[in-house]
């Protein structure tokens, strides 16, 4: 059963990976290409050449990640390297066989193309990195100077994209490297959003001194568990219930209503949330539980 599960997991994942890898391979060959606009890593350089010698972006991308999955083999692992062999192969594939896109570029506005081409990257790249795997490129030799030099990863990715850019500059002027970053903006952008998911929520804390009645109020007339989060003040060691809830976006005022006109002295913290599981939200991973005291550092959890 385990096997079963296991290999359904999988199929999903290079479902997930070959659709992430269609959209951002058609963006590239509707609107970067066509108006001669570049990408981040080793993709960037294959366009590159593609634009001085006409030699194909999807089959550069592969042989020039060959040397880099060489080197993810033998010092960051067997595991890691297959899943990056495998979105590599698939995303050089698309490149090429998308190719014919070219001719049917529905943009002529240099802007409009980055801005569309960034979104539709991101949207892809993000299904990729959601999926848990990865097109290879930068990201390996990332992986590698992070993991020997304790480096950040963004950072170095970010120093070798801004070498392509320079490269760039030189040779084909520098309208369409300040093109390419605006559209490398957006795409990383759209991508960490889809990575993070687009159920955004809030999460509000509450310190009342009529917390139960606070916690009451937002269950009858909002539905949302909320969590008594045990705190004690540093100054006054006082202790007092914490009201913990999270809510969507639209529920945040009723809150704020609900708070202030049974306490209007009370303090509260509303914050991000990228994404919430749970009963409410989306489909829990793990049953619920009523009751959590942790004895190691005093902190009760109890949800109303």
């Amino acid at each position: 059963m385990i096997r079963k599960r296991s290999l359904e997991h999988k199929l999903k994942q290079y479902a997930g990976v070959s659709l992430g890898c269609l959209i951002a391979s058609c963006s590239i060959n509707l609107f970067l290409v066509p108006s001669h606009l570049l990408t981040g890593g080793a993709t960037g350089i294959a366009i590159i050449f593609y634009y001085l010698a006409g030699l194909p972006i999807g089959l550069q991308t592969f042989l020039y990640n060959i040397p880099l999955l060489i080197a993810a083999w033998k010092l960051m692992g067997r595991e890691y390297t297959i899943d990056i062999i495998i979105g590599t192969a698939i995303f050089s594939f698309c490149l090429d066989a998308t190719r014919f896109l070219n001719a049917y570029a529905p943009l002529d506005d240099v802007m409009l193309a980055a801005i569309f081409g960034g979104v539709f990257n991101g949207i892809g790249y993000g299904i990729v990195f959601r999926m848990d795997g990865s097109t290879g490129g930068f990201d390996i030799i990332g992986a590698i100077v992070k993991k020997f030099y304790a480096l950040h990863m963004g950072g170095v990715i970010f120093a070798f994209n801004c070498m392509i850019m320079v490269v760039a500059g030189f040779l084909f002027g520098v309208a369409p490297a300040m093109f390419t970053l605006i559209m490398m903006f957006i795409n990383a952008t759209v991508t960490d959003k889809v990575i993070a998911g687009f159920n955004s929520r809030k999460a509000v804390l509450i310190v009342s001194e009529k917390a139960e009645q606070i916690a009451e109020d937002i269950i009858l007339e909002l539905g949302r568990g909320v969590t008594f989060l045990h705190g004690q003040g540093a100054f006054t060691h006082k202790e007092r219930d914490v009201v913990f809830v999270a809510v969507t976006l639209t529920q945040v005022a009723k809150i704020k209503f609900i708070t202030n006109d049974i306490d209007p002295n009370a303090f509260m913290i509303i914050m991000s949330a990228s994404e919430v599981m749970g009963k409410g939200f989306s489909k829990p991973k793990a049953p619920a539980v009523k009751e959590v005291i942790h004895e190691a550092d005093k902190v009760e959890y109890k949800v109303v």
